[in-house]
This record gives C-alpha cells, sequence and structure tokens, in this order.
C-alpha cells in the first residue's frame, strides 16, 4: 500500500461500509468471545470480551474432520492436505493473461465453525506449497443471525509462482447484504445488526492434468470479527520494554523499480515488512530464486517479495493473506492475518520474540516524528521502549539505517486500532480496527504457543 495520503483501493471498497456506520452508536457484543482482554485494554463499554474469533485447520485429526471430494489428509511433522484422486477436471481462464487451460481438481469443504463473536467481517488465510503445475482457491460461505446463508465467495485464488495463473482476489460478489472487498468479507451495513454466526470454508486444489502434482496445504482457517466502531481507543499501561532484532529495509530505495507490480517500491510496504520478519526468522532467497532480480538493485529481495505478493486484480502488493501465504512458502515458517486489541497484546508476543506487522492509517499530524500521511500502510512493530513507546521498522524510510522510528505510544494505538477516521478532506473513512499479520515457526516454542494463545491465535 502507498503511504501517499490518498485514497486506497481498500478505502475506497469500504467506504460504503463506514457510511453505514458513521453517526451510529457502537453496537454491542453480539456473543462471547474467546479470550478476555489483558489488562488496561478493557472495551470502552466495559465489555470483558475480545471481539475477533479465530479458528484454523492445521493437525491431521483437523483435516481428516472435513468433506473430501479427492483430497486426502497427510501425517507427519507438519501435517496438511493433497490431491488424492481428482474429483474431476475443469477449465480456467485467467483474467489477467486470457488465458484458458484445463485443471484437475479436488476439494475439501471443512465442518461449519460456529463463530464465538458474531461478526461483521471474516478474512481467511491459508499457508500451502504449490509447485509449478498447482495453484489453489479458498472459499467462504457464510449464515447470518436471521438463519439465511451467504452464497460461496471467493477469498483468492494463490499460487506462490506467477506462471501457471495470477494470483487474484474477486471483485463484484455481493448478495446484497454482504460483500467481499479484496481480500475481506464484510456485513453491507453493520448498524441494523445482522451478522454472521457461522461459516465453512472450501479448498480447492488444481493440478496439470495426467500429472502427480498436488499443493499441500498446511494452514487454513479464519478470522471473524466485530470491532467497537470507534474514532478513538482507550489508552493502556506500558508493560515491557524489550526490542528485537529485526532485518531493516527501506521500500523507498526501490522507488521506480518494477513498476509494474504496484508502481515500484514506495507502494512496497507491505512486502517490505514481510521480507523483514521471514528473515528474522532464518528465511532466505537462494540466488537462484534472485536471478531475475537486476543486478544492480539492492535487497533484490524486496522486489521479490512485492513480485510474490501481488494482486492482480487489487493491482497491488497489500493484499493481506497473499502476505501471510508468501510468508509461509519459506521452510518452517507460517502466517495469519488477524486482529488485536491493545498494545498490550503486542507486548505479549515481543516479550515471546514474536515481531508483529500491523496496519494503520493516518495524517501526518496524527503520528508525531512520522513525516507523512497515509491512508494505508504496514510496518513491523520490533519493540518497545521503558516508556512504553512503540519501536517500529517503518518501510517509509529514505534508507535502511532509517527504518528504525520510536513512536508516541498513544499515537500509535489509536491509528492502528480505531475503525473510523477523518481524512484530509474531513470526510469519515475506515481504519483497519488492530488488523496485523503474525509470522511464526511452524513448531512454535512452548512461550511461543502460550503467546499466540493469549491473543487468540492457534
Amino acid at each position: 500500500m502507498s503511504r501517499a495520503e490518498q485514497p486506497s483501493r481498500r478505502t475506497l471498497l469500504a467506504a460504503a461500509v463506514v457510511a453505514a456506520v458513521a453517526g451510529s452508536a457502537s453496537p454491542a457484543s453480539a456473543g462471547t468471545a474467546t479470550t478476555t482482554l489483558p489488562t488496561g485494554g478493557a472495551d470502552p463499554d466495559g465489555a470483558a470480551a475480545r471481539p475477533v474469533d479465530n479458528r484454523a485447520w492445521t493437525s491431521y485429526t483437523d483435516w481428516r474432520t472435513g468433506t473430501a471430494r479427492g483430497t486426502r489428509a497427510v501425517a507427519g511433522t507438519r501435517p496438511g492436505l493433497v490431491i488424492a484422486k481428482p474429483a474431476g477436471t475443469t477449465d480456467y481462464t485467467d483474467p489477467h493473461t486470457g488465458r484458458t487451460a484445463a485443471w484437475e481438481y479436488a476439494t475439501w469443504t471443512s465442518p461449519v465453525h460456529r463463530l464465538a463473536v458474531p461478526a461483521t467481517e471474516a478474512i481467511a488465510s491459508w499457508n500451502a506449497h504449490t509447485p509449478g503445475g498447482t495453484w489453489l482457491q479458498v472459499e467462504l460461505k457464510g449464515t447470518y443471525s436471521d438463519g439465511t446463508d451467504t452464497p460461496w465467495y471467493v477469498m483468492g485464488r494463490w499460487a506462490a509462482g506467477d506462471q501457471d495463473i495470477r494470483r487474484t482476489s474477486v471483485d463484484d460478489q455481493s448478495d446484497g447484504r454482504s460483500s467481499v472487498w479484496t481480500d475481506t468479507l464484510a456485513v453491507d451495513d453493520p448498524a441494523s445488526g445482522l451478522r454472521l454466526v457461522s461459516y465453512r470454508l472450501r479448498l480447492t486444489l488444481y493440478r496439470r492434468p495426467g500429472t502427480k502434482l498436488t499443493p499441500t496445504v498446511w494452514r487454513l482457517g479464519a478470522m471473524g470479527s466485530d470491532i467497537p466502531d470507534r474514532f478513538t481507543v482507550p489508552a493502556t499501561e506500558p508493560g515491557l520494554a524489550k526490542e528485537l532484532i529485526v532485518p531493516r529495509y527501506s521500500q523507498e530505495i526501490h522507488k521506480g523499480q518494477y513498476p509494474e507490480y504496484d508502481n515500484g517500491g514506495e507502494a512496497w510496504c507491505s512486502p517490505t515488512s514481510s521480507q523483514m520478519i521471514i528473515e528474522y526468522w532464518g528465511g532466505r532467497l537462494t540466488p537462484e530464486q534472485l536471478a531475475w532480480v537486476d543486478p544492480s538493485y539492492a535487497d533484490p529481495q524486496i522486489c521479490h517479495a512485492a513480485r510474490y505478493t501481488y494482486d492482480y486484480q487489487y493491482a497491488g502488493c497489500g493484499n493481506w493473506p497473499f502476505n501471510a501465504a508468501y510468508a509461509a512458502t519459506f521452510e518452517g515458517l507460517q502466517g495469519v492475518v488477524t486482529r488485536l486489541s491493545s498494545l498490550t497484546d503486542l507486548e505479549t508476543l515481543i516479550a515471546a520474540g514474536i515481531p508483529a506487522i500491523t496496519s494503520q492509517s493516518f495524517l501526518e499530524k496524527e503520528l508525531t516524528g512520522a513525516g507523512y500521511g497515509t491512508a494505508g500502510h504496514l510496518m513491523t512493530v520490533i519493540g518497545f521502549t521503558a516508556d512504553g513507546d512503540v519501536i517500529a521498522n517503518d518501510p517509509a524510510s529514505p534508507s535502511n539505517e532509517a527504518v528504525r522510528r520510536v513512536y508516541r505510544r498513544r499515537d500509535w494505538e489509536n491509528i492502528w486500532l480505531r475503525t473510523k477516521r477523518y481524512n484530509a478532506s474531513g470526510k469519515v473513512v475506515s481504519g483497519t480496527g488492530g488488523v496485523c499479520y503474525l509470522y511464526f515457526p511452524a513448531r512454535p516454542t512452548s512461550r511461543q504457543r502460550r503467546a499466540l494463545a493469549a491473543v487468540g491465535v492457534r
């Protein structure tokens, strides 16, 4: 996403949702949540529940609980789902290349998951290996609080590479009550009280006909949430002073490079942030993988991350699940998209050695020291000072050396956790409500597992 103060595609797509709730009362909590808020992070209305529900299928037992048509579960240190015997063959016309090709396919449909938090929004995540000649599609079908169902919504068509298909979100999906905005399924009118109370996920695996190729999916899940409608959030008390040593990369030094990927590096905050944390966990690209990049460019891995997170429909590198899926292509890593409730949540993760990528939007005056405003920007939170201020690797910096920033705690938690804000024209637009990417080991330590569970991720 660009750091410029102009409407991002996600902001424009979400405008209808914001308009529906602007000026309305905050929606009441509609169900029992999975985890309580940390001390200091209570809801302003006094609700003690976390308004986020995460569910993921990751274990051999999980994969055996779904409905399989041509797929099978595989055991091992990282259980997954693969094609066993295709359920059929279908043609797919790639909307971004115009090419039509035949593909064998197999499907897996999850059991119904009843949301602990009836949701206004849902975002799917997946982690998979897709060798050349394979790809996958993730769909979600929800049930509304009035007992009716949504259609099957496509939440992403994805491949790690870009030679077989162009990874893509799908626009113009709506039933008149909910809509998909790039990577987010949202109830059109949250003020009406309508919520999603449950959902199923459907995974379709594709391969070239007549081959033994298969994707392997290790993680599939979704985050449902009902974040209070708010311009400001309650303040939290500092609880941790710690800084993680995370590689520093600037998106700005890539300005003008590979403009076919969202006009070049100035818009690459998301893949740049992703690459920082991938390398923190030891992920490295080989010279062979980077051979396509102009050898005169510094940090070629940032160009690579931009290319392989790029959503050809969104026309940008800021598709949240595509970034999490990219991170999980590195051995031993998994990635999810979720929402956190407070800076206390981030402190819990940092204490366990887990940095986080947060999504926020703000006017220049709202984040002291930033020197810019943005309609949507990703940064990497790497720690907290003794005063509780946020230490962030901000890719919107003129050099790698300048990437480390310290931002005021109160500024940060408000621009990140709010759901509504005023833009430079005085118009009410959306905030992300605490969206973040979490990348962590496929086999986390017990301390890491406890920290992730404390913020609702398992």
